[in-house]
């Protein structure tokens, strides 16, 4: 990381730091220069999480943020407080992501994985976005996974049928369909939106796979501070300067598949998203 200079490395916001990838992440970002911004839905274990930072780094400016994703009331105060206590946004990194293996609905009467791993994260870009264009140049960058899950859009919302594991991917896919539509909104105006894949580090999720899965992830996946390692650059890094739209695994560029680059179900999810957010923050429930 000695391309990373500490004078440029700014304010940076990073979600779902109470464990895995994201903790490590917070804590290598402070390390090489950055003033973070730590999100958690539990305030012990944020506090935790900030400080170890603080042990570790000498870092005394962490600051936390305690906000439940999947509760768009939660997500709307997080973003006021960080416009009103951070005078600016450097780079948003969306780390966070849960998996029920049951469908459960959210406090808004929404799935839970849909609204907490791509509905969260849209809806917080959406309300930071101001400041984020005041900082400019800054950056979006979102954890993600290759997932080629196609979208039902006509059940979003897993209604008439769920399948823990299809459900996680399609709310993956969304994740990477909202950055490509996000990066090509945002063309020209300072800000980027990109993607990465960690890879297979060991998190908690690797417990509901498939063995086999489980076996392989264990043979070839690296640990959560080694997939932090890789990420640092993107957030941070004069190289990525103007990079937009594009999708990263261990500092290379991947393909994504065509579907998901596809510019008219980028469109149609937004706009979903959008109307999602509206019923839910008036109390009608999900449309779609």
């Amino acid at each position: 990381m000695a391309d990373i200079p500490a004078a440029s490395a700014g304010i940076v916001l990073v979600t779902g730091v109470a464990s895995g990838i994201a903790r490590e992440l917070a804590g290598a970002l402070a390390a090489a220069g950055a003033t973070v911004g730590i999100v958690a839905g539990d305030p012990a274990q944020g506090q935790e999480v900030g400080d170890q930072i603080t042990s570790s780094t000498g870092r005394t400016d962490v600051r936390l943020f305690v906000a439940d994703l999947s509760r768009q009331t939660d997500v709307r105060a997080l973003a006021a407080e960080v416009q009103t206590t951070l005078p600016r946004l450097d780079a948003l990194v969306h780390s966070s992501a849960v998996f029920t293996p049951r469908r459960t609905l959210t406090a808004d009467g929404l799935e839970t994985m849909f609204a907490a791993n791509h509905l969260a994260p849209f809806l917080l870009t959406s309300l930071l976005r101001d400041l984020l264009l005041e900082s400019a140049p800054a950056r979006v960058l979102t954890l993600a996974t290759p997932s080629t899950e196609p979208l039902d859009f006509d059940d979003l919302q897993s209604e008439r049928q769920y399948r823990a594991l299809t459900a996680f991917a399609r709310s993956k896919t969304a994740d990477l369909l909202f950055t490509f539509e996000l990066a090509r909104r945002l063309q020209g105006t300072g800000v980027t939106a990109n993607a990465v894949h960690p890879g297979m580090a060991p998190t908690r999720f690797r417990r509901w796979a498939a063995t086999p899965l489980r076996w392989a992830s264990w043979l070839f996946s690296k640990s959560p501070a080694q997939a932090a390692a890789d990420i640092v650059p993107l957030v941070l890094s004069a190289k990525y300067d103007g990079v937009n739209g594009r999708f990263f695994q261990a500092g290379r560029e991947i393909d994504a598949p065509p579907y998901l680059r596809d510019r008219e179900i980028g469109r149609r999810l937004w706009e979903a998203s959008e109307a999602l957010i509206r019923d839910a923050d008036a109390g009608r429930g999900p449309t779609a």
